[in-house]
């Protein structure tokens, strides 16, 4: 395709979305942040909140600079030096270059609102790109100002085009305390109404106080995953704390929680060399593992209200979980669990079949054998490992799965058809799969092909057009609204997004 100019022809995505009959709502684009503009509004907001001590530590930490060497010190070892630590190769080159309107486009919101008719999207959801693991960063007092002045240059900025775009509120999570702090400040006074929370949070084994530690060689800000000795929060199953005060206050002040952080430096991610080796899977894997914690640590059964969303790792993994979910209930439930107790063992018929079939020395050693089998390991503290759940018949998973969890796809991604394939998933359940553009990303070559990419999903048959509805509209609708039912009031979506949302009550009873 070639980079089209302001006033060009209409493009291929924009007639396809005048065909399409139903608007089409990006759920996570991203905007680039502006260096030296934000750094000048940040710095100041740093001094006036926390004093000018702050500001130099945070500059020492690296601040806004985008100076790899700073932020990155991967980019300042030499091969040697990164073997000895096994330093996690960073991204390098991830924002678009030769495509100079693009790029600009993602700096300026007023362009994008402007451009937003050719890309064939009617409103988009806004995340950041170089400021995404702003939550992450290991030092608290540095993490809650910087997460704070990013919430109110961003709502500044891209709050100035509510009827097409709307910029998330940045939330650490490192203890719900904050969290809560954060939401109550963004959405209660700055008015955002789309969050991201920091979903996965890498804790030192044996910390005392867990989220207050500095990782030493970044000087606080955050690094590339867990190393050796630390351990990975999923705010749900085995948490350090309680999160359900943060889930309530969510329900509260009625806004949905997303999770964009990403997956690289942990587990096979560990590369030293290759950028593309750690970041494929990688939110996939990091959405996994919080997806993951969220069910089985019981969260959708206490609120039932909220809707999760998990992005940029597309769906096959959580069909994979769902499958894995109800697969491992009916063997492992509270009841069929008992099937695998050794005390369960018939040692008469064990030892009858030991001396009829095994050789010499079996028969000989048949009741050692016999007796192994009964102590193969004590009896577990607990049998029902999904008691959070409450599940009581498979149909409760995927009732507790399938309408709170949400799935951020790129249009690139033809294995969106898995989510929406009834006769693979149990329980003919569709996952709530949504598109998501990731424009101002080195993966979307040209902003204007997004939507026309994304309907080769109906054009090779792999989904149909209600499927593809629900894809580009219904489910991101869904998402958004569940507790905000006014989430899209004043947009260009407003009268067809009350539909859905109508439907939504009355199918609900």
């Amino acid at each position: 395709m070639n980079s089209k100019g302001i006033g060009a022809a209409a493009s291929r995505s924009a007639s396809i979305r005048s065909a399409l009959g139903h608007p089409v709502i990006d759920a996570d684009g991203h905007w680039i942040e502006t260096a030296p503009v934000m750094k000048e509004f940040f710095l100041d907001y740093v001094k006036n909140i926390g004093g000018g001590d702050v500001a130099k530590r945070f500059e020492a930490a690296g601040g806004l600079d985008y100076d790899d060497t700073v932020l990155r010190p991967w980019a300042a070892l030499s091969d040697d030096q990164r073997r000895a630590t096994w330093a996690t190769r960073p991204p390098w080159w991830t924002l678009p270059a030769a495509n100079t309107l693009d790029r600009a486009t993602a700096h300026l919101p007023g362009l994008l609102a402007e451009r937003l008719d050719d890309f064939g999207i009617d409103f988009a959801v806004l995340y950041p790109s170089r400021t995404l693991t702003t939550p992450a960063i290991r030092e608290a007092e540095l993490r809650q100002i910087a997460c704070r002045a990013l919430n109110i240059y961003h709502a500044e900025l891209y709050g100035s085009h509510p009827d097409r775009m709307t910029p998330v509120a940045m939330i650490p999570m490192h203890t719900p305390e904050e969290g809560i702090a954060e939401i109550e400040y963004a959405v209660g006074e700055l008015g955002l109404k789309a969050i991201m929370i920091n979903g996965l949070i890498h804790r030192p084994i044996g910390e005392s106080m867990p989220g207050e530690s500095m990782a030493s060689n970044q000087k606080g800000m955050p690094n590339w995953g867990s190393g050796s000795g630390e351990r990975i929060d999923s705010l749900g199953l085995d948490s350090a704390f309680d999160y359900d005060p943060f889930w309530r206050r969510c329900v509260e002040l009625r806004v949905a929680p997303a999770s964009h952080t990403p997956g690289m430096g942990w587990g096979s991610r560990r590369s030293i060399s290759s950028y593309v080796a750690n970041h494929i899977g990688s939110f996939g894997a990091s959405m996994e593992a919080l997806c993951r914690g969220l069910f089985l640590g019981g969260v959708t059964r206490r609120f039932p209200e909220l809707a999760f969303g998990m992005l940029e790792g597309g769906v096959t993994w959580a069909c994979e979980l769902y499958a894995g979910l109800v697969s491992h209930w009916e063997k492992r439930n509270a009841v069929s669990i008992h099937e695998l107790d050794p005390a369960r063992i018939d040692e008469a018929l064990l030892l009858q079949l030991f001396e009829q079939y095994g050789n010499e020395r079996m028969a000989r050693n048949g009741e050692a054998i016999a007796d192994s089998f009964k102590k193969l390991e004590p009896p577990p503290p607990f049998f029902d490992e999904f008691a959070a759940c409450e599940i009581k018949q498979k149909e409760d998973i995927r009732d507790l799965f399938v309408p709170r969890f949400y799935f951020g796809c790129e249009a690139d991604d033809a294995t969106v058809a898995w989510a929406f394939d009834e006769r693979v998933n149990p329980m003919g359940a569709k996952l709530r799969a949504m598109f998501s553009s990731d424009m101002g990303h080195w993966d979307v070559p040209e902003m204007s092909g997004i939507l026309e990419e994304a309907y080769e999903l109906v054009e090779k048959k792999l989904i149909d057009p209600e499927n593809f509805r629900d894809f580009v509209f219904t489910n991101p609708v869904r998402f958004y609204t569940r507790v905000n039912p006014d989430f899209f009031a004043g947009t260009r979506v407003a009268e067809t997004a009350a539909s859905v949302v109508a439907e939504e009550s009355q199918s609900h009873g």
